[in-house]
């Protein structure tokens, strides 16, 4: 390529007629599937248009079937059961407790139904994987988008947020996921699509689900969620394959978020030779220097294309071009203009029907972003 491309990390605001029709497929009560399969179909086509429009060149779905990117999968796997358990609360928003009633009084927090391990993990039901690829790669005919991204959690995201009771051992949960969820990652790569591993567990675990555990013990776990990744991705081509890595998409303190510098090492063994990252926002907009040191020192393989979000996607602020403009160029002096994408921080429809950003503000951050990778091009290639 001879300029910087653009993308996103998925999740974009879903129209609330279509989160309507999530609630009522998550909780099977007046739900109509051919209602449901018409309604997604003209969303995605819609969704991908706005991308197009906006010049990204690496489009999504936009998550738009899912009611988020990690519960989804009780529909296509066996052995969840929806359940109530006391939910991990992110360790920063205990420190002040305020804040966290405020959060819940203005509505800022999930209301999916909560799928719980309670039996055997096998493949169940892929037609709406498989209507999920049908509707992208229609939309981006429609669009004349060239390259497409499809979303898929990692068996530690499901491991790490969906409690386990019914295997052994975390070990055990993990690894039945990684042999469950390599059917819906090769289908995926073989629809002719790149596939995003959404990967949380691996910086936002530290502070939920391992938050009251050294951290020895949290990174014996993701080495062990790492491990599974790469098992699943074993027949998939590691050019082919992307990862997102995020500290949560909450507005919240972060005060105990993990350092990346933590974690880099365990993030570079993942297969995935794509990274997307945390990297506009005030908490870990810094650790550009972690990454110059890793490069320095070797850390970052050869094969290693970064994607640092240069857009915040917690806040309607919209990016100065050239704000975008300088941080791909900080990113393109550490590995080189040619491994170097421009992307968002997180998603901007974390859960369906819920998000900080305005959807217009959304997309007009996405076209900032654009023409940030564009003044960051002509600097590269003059």
């Amino acid at each position: 390529m001879d300029r910087i491309l653009t993308t996103h990390v998925g999740s974009l605001p879903r129209p609330q007629h279509v989160v309507e029709q999530l609630f009522a497929q998550d909780a099977m009560q007046d739900y109509d599937h051919a209602t449901f399969e018409s309604v997604m179909k003209d969303a995605v086509r819609d969704v991908v248009a706005r991308q197009v429009a906006a010049r990204v060149d690496v489009v999504s779905d936009g998550e738009t079937s899912k009611i988020s990117y990690a519960t989804y999968i009780r529909h296509r796997l066996t052995g969840f059961e929806l359940g109530v358990l006391p939910r991990a609360v992110p360790k920063d928003l205990d420190d002040f407790p305020d804040f966290k009633e405020r959060l819940a009084k203005l509505g800022a927090t999930p209301k999916y139904h909560r799928p719980i391990c309670r039996g055997p993990i096998a493949v169940k039901d892929l037609s709406g994987l498989h209507a999920d690829i049908a509707n992208l790669r229609a939309a981006c005919d429609a669009a004349g988008a060239s390259r497409a991204f499809m979303n898929a959690a990692s068996p530690g995201v499901i491991a790490v947020f969906q409690p386990n009771e019914h295997y052994a051992t975390q070990e055990q949960y993990v690894q039945a996921l990684a042999e469950a969820m390599r059917v819906e990652y090769e289908t995926i790569v073989a629809a002719g699509l790149d596939l995003q591993i959404d990967a949380p567990d691996l910086a936002m675990g530290r502070h939920i689900r391992f938050r009251d555990v050294d951290e020895a013990e949290f990174l014996r776990n993701a080495t062990l969620q790492v491990e599974a990744l790469n098992h699943a991705l074993a027949n998939v081509p590691a050019e082919r394959v992307r990862m997102h890595l995020c500290w949560g998409n909450y507005e919240g303190p972060h005060h105990h978020d993990i350092g990346l510098d933590r974690i880099l090492r365990l993030v570079m063994r993942a297969k995935p030779s794509t990274v997307l990252f945390e990297a506009a926002n005030p908490r870990h907009a810094h650790e550009w220097e972690v990454w110059a040191q890793a490069g320095r020192d070797g850390l970052i393989p050869d094969d290693k294309v970064l994607v640092p979000g240069v857009i915040d996607t917690v806040n309607n602020f919209i990016e100065h071009p050239r704000l975008v403009a300088q941080r791909l160029l900080t990113f393109a002096d550490i590995v080189g203009r040619d491994r170097v994408m421009a992307g968002t921080d997180c998603g901007f429809g974390t859960f369906a029907g819920y998000g900080a950003i305005h959807p217009p503000i959304a997309y007009a951050k996405l076209e900032s972003m654009a023409q940030g990778a564009e003044m960051a091009s002509r600097e590269l290639w003059s």
